[in-house]
């Protein structure tokens, strides 16, 4: 969008202060915010009315997995039948799914096909497709045969496997810090270790651990070096105590998580990513999907105890970031999760801040993304009547702004 605008609700909510003002209109210039004015004070600018609505920093989803299809639940051995250009046009579909939704910031937390992530994100950067902004993983680090690895493949098979598949295998300290390095340098811009085994890899134990803390602190150490930091996706008690003990920025799914685990993470400062939709959806639709037995039997046994972890956690004052898995979950149905994350204790702001204030911080985005402030990137969204009186109201955004430039709108701006 040129030149100045303002964008006009009944009310805006305020991320930092966690509640909604009235009376004001967004200012935007280019690709920024320049602040708010009154409403009454905005003759001569065009102005993006939005009667009845309230307008909020554009959402962040910390835990998404845009590339390839919906998981179907049987393992990822399947993968294999689609190239890399087949899973990157399956990204374009999802990309945009997830910035209609309102989501204008995601972490990509991993692929099986190393760098199709950031094909996909490179592409939206350059304009060629819409999208919201990515950080990508790049590849998982996972241990041989670990919940990052394709497993349930024939031994002949096995054995031929492409090597963007295995890239960010690795075992023993070295190992680990060479192949995080390579991550990083073909544009990776985090780390994601596979800390325990997994519900959807068929064949590991989402209970135990796969790394060592020796070999996750050398994963963090390298990623520090390099001015980033790691993510560890860890389900039981023991993986999400080393890999906090090691130092990594954050926790994804934390399912198993024990009382120590929690007052660790909340000594430490570690963000809680916690998935919790995810399980709803699973025993709605993985039996007509066509999850495994296996795939079931996992999630039934992590759903309730990661709810119970995540409102220990809530308690404890442990940060706890938006993240929904989506790739699980279809791209789109993202805000599904506020419901879930009210429905287990937080109130609606709380919620809301999780996947905007919070969630900048963890992408140490703080100030540029999850706000309406001076300065920030002008990324809003805009949903009918007031979230905080009804948090499922998040899941009927109407209007989506990214960088200045109008995704979706209910109305066409004018000028008055």
């Amino acid at each position: 969008m040129s030149g100045a605008s303002v964008v006009v609700a009944d009310r805006i909510f305020d991320a930092v202060a966690g509640r909604v003002i009235e009376g004001l209109a967004v200012r935007i210039e280019g690709d920024r915010i320049m602040g708010m004015v009154p409403s009454s004070e905005t003759a001569g600018l065009a102005r993006i009315e939005l009667p009845g609505h309230t307008l909020l920093p554009g959402l962040i989803d910390l835990h998404t997995h845009l590339v390839g299809p919906i998981d179907t639940g049987r393992g990822y051995a399947e993968l294999v039948t689609l190239s890399a250009a087949e899973m990157v046009l399956h990204g374009v579909a999802n990309s945009r799914a997830t910035l209609e939704a309102g989501f204008t910031s995601v972490r990509d937390v991993g692929t099986f096909r190393a760098f199709t992530d950031v094909a996909l994100r490179e592409a939206i950067e350059a304009g060629l497709i819409p999208g919201p902004r990515m950080a990508c993983a790049g590849a998982y680090v996972t241990s041989p045969g670990g919940g990052g690895d394709i497993t349930g493949l024939a031994l002949d098979v096995d054995q031929v496997l492409p090597p963007e598949f295995r890239f960010g295998v690795a075992s023993g300290v070295e190992q680990m810090r060479g192949t995080v390095g390579r991550i990083l340098r073909h544009g990776a811009d985090f780390i994601k270790v596979i800390a325990t085994g997994a519900v959807l890899t068929s064949g590991t134990n989402p209970s135990a651990p796969e790394f060592t803390q020796a070999e996750l602190e050398a994963a963090v150490e390298e990623a520090s070096a390099a001015g980033t930091y790691v993510a560890a996706h860890s389900h039981g008690a023991e993986g999400i105590k080393r890999a906090v003990r090691a130092g990594v920025r954050s926790i994804e799914h934390g399912s198993l998580i024990d009382a120590e685990g929690v007052a660790l993470m909340a000594e430490a400062g570690t963000y809680l990513v916690a998935d919790i939709y995810n399980g709803d959806w699973i025993r709605e639709q993985g039996p007509s999907i066509g999850y495994s037995d296996e795939a079931m039997s996992k999630a039934e046994a992590t759903t309730d105890a990661q709810r119970a972890g995540f409102r220990a956690a809530l308690a404890a004052g442990v940060k706890i970031g938006f993240g929904t898995d989506a790739g699980v979950i279809p791209h789109g149905h993202n805000a599904r999760q506020f419901t879930s994350y009210v429905e287990q204790g937080m109130t609606p702001s709380e919620a809301i801040r999780s996947a905007t204030l919070v969630a900048a911080e963890l992408m140490g985005r703080g100030g540029e993304i999850g706000v309406v402030a001076s300065g920030a990137l002008a990324d809003l969204i805009a949903v009918p009547g007031n979230p905080l009186d009804n948090v499922s109201l998040l899941e009927q955004v109407t209007f989506v702004m990214k960088g200045g430039n109008v995704i979706k709108s209910p109305v066409p701006p004018k000028h008055s």
